[in-house]
């Protein structure tokens, strides 16, 4: 499921999640070879109702991503006690080839990503979001229908 539909259908998490993903760096979980996680900082793009990540083309996340595919995404924290929320969603990347789509993710982009960078975008199958009034979590989840 795009951006997009996940939008769409919960309007105010992917507001917030947006807002989150934006403050950077976020954190992408993938899967090695091994079947051990890998972590990476990275800089999502949400444009043109779409979510996207660009890397180096020999990155290790990329080729986690073109192997299997399955992510998390989450958002850094500002400080130990939650900063302004966390939010993270799931899913599957299916790398970019065309050039019309690139031109949307850079235009989106906060940076200007380099002519080498491969292109990702992430689908959402799941999205969770915590945020923290006073002593009491506040806690939204969305999953994609089946």
């Amino acid at each position: 499921m795009s951006w997009a539909n996940f939008a769409k259908a919960m309007p105010e998490l992917a507001s917030f999640g947006q807002q989150r993903l934006a403050a950077g760096p976020a954190y992408l979980a993938t899967i090695r070879a091994d079947g051990w996680p890998r972590v990476h900082p990275i800089t999502p793009i949400i444009g043109g109702e779409r979510l996207f990540v660009f890397m180096e083309p020999t990155s290790p996340k990329g080729h986690d991503l073109r192997r299997n595919g399955r992510y998390t995404l989450h958002c850094g924290v500002g400080d130990n006690n939650g900063g302004l929320g966390e939010f993270y969603v799931s899913g599957t990347a299916q790398l970019v080839t065309s050039q019309e789509e690139r031109a949307i993710a850079e235009e989106a982009a906060t940076y200007e990503p380099a002519a080498r960078y491969i292109l990702f975008e992430l689908d959402v199958t799941r999205a969770f979001s915590t945020v923290y009034a006073g002593d009491q979590p506040i806690r939204q989840s969305w999953k994609a229908p089946q």
